[in-house]
């Protein structure tokens, strides 16, 4: 298996469980793929199945969640709540699936991309005979809203460094990085999505957090978190951060290459710089692997990670 080669899953994966704010159950498929497909999400509940591919042009909705759509036979098909499996399969090094869903929204699991690694990594993973190619940046790009920012600068790596701040005793100031193919996936894998018991009610109303509780988010009253177990890091809610983070540049046509520096942001600000980067093509260069590092390792790590989550 080499790093430097683009990979499906080896076998179909059966998932089921609820969305988390559609709050509605869903089977979902995950099904190899021939090389160059990218992620490829198909709502199979529908009269006639509607494909919608795993692209930032597809990006309708970045509310507590990434939702992809598009219009077919004169309606609005959406499929949310992608980040979680599109992170698991950047970091487990898939680049190319079909993900078959009877639903509207990903099942949350247990709030983290855990799951979806595990039972990846069970499948396995086969290595296609068509070179991977990344997205090199040329210049640094920045996107702001007040104190949100959301910044990459050139790199022959994706590292992602985060920054997060809330005026709760369980929060307070938090940071990590990330490095794809040189941190263990582990350390970001296991850490779940959160909220506030303060604003659930007014989320409910909105139609969204419906599938919300203790088994899948990290739940926070105005003191404490309120999960019986509680945390899985010190520093969980920015490790999320950064999870969302990867999710959300898996929607990059390829694979993008910078030092991400995010403070205060989130999936609007995720959505935005991908967009900023790829609406000028003199913002990157297209490479293969092999052009831009002598070893791919560096870049991706392996493309078959075993690692078990339990034993982490």
């Amino acid at each position: 298996m080499r790093a430097n080669k683009q990979h499906s899953i080896r076998k179909d994966v059966r998932i089921e469980g609820i969305g988390l704010h559609s709050g509605k159950m869903a089977v979902l498929i995950i099904k190899p793929a021939l090389p160059n497909t990218g992620i490829l999400f198909i709502r199979t509940d529908l009269k006639d199945p509607v494909s919608i591919p795993a692209s930032f042009e597809f990006v309708t909705q970045t509310k507590l969640a990434t939702t992809l759509g598009r219009f077919s036979n004169g309606a609005s098909i959406q499929i949310s709540t992608v980040e979680h499996l599109l992170s698991a399969f950047k970091l487990l090094g898939i680049d190319n699936a079909v993900v078959e869903v009877n639903g509207p929204e990903v099942p949350i699991m247990d709030g983290s991309a855990a799951a979806f690694c595990e039972l990846i990594a069970e499948a396995g993973l086969y290595e296609q005979a068509v070179s991977k190619k990344v997205a090199v940046l040329k210049k640094r790009i920045e996107v702001r809203k007040g104190d949100k920012i959301a910044m990459i600068e050139p790199s022959n790596r994706l590292r992602i460094e985060a920054r997060v701040e809330w005026n709760h005793p369980s929060i307070g100031k938090q940071s990590c990085d990330f490095t794809v193919g040189e941190s263990d996936f582990r350390e970001i894998a296991m850490a779940r999505t959160f909220g506030f018991l303060k604003d659930v009610e007014q989320l409910q109303k909105m139609g969204l957090a419906r599938g919300g509780s203790l088994d899948n988010a990290v739940v926070l009253d105005d003191v404490r978190v309120l999960n019986k177990d509680g945390l899985r890091y010190h520093n969980e809610f920015v490790r999320h951060k950064i999870l969302d983070a990867i999710g959300d540049f898996a929607l990059a046509p390829h694979t993008i290459l910078g030092d991400v520096l995010l403070v205060k942001a989130g999936h609007e600000l995720h959505a935005e710089l991908v967009h900023a980067i790829f609406s000028d093509p003199s913002n990157y260069e297209i490479k293969t692997v092999d052009e831009v590092n002598d070893s791919a390792e560096a870049l991706f790590g392996s493309p078959w990670l075993t690692a078990s989550l339990q034993s982490y």
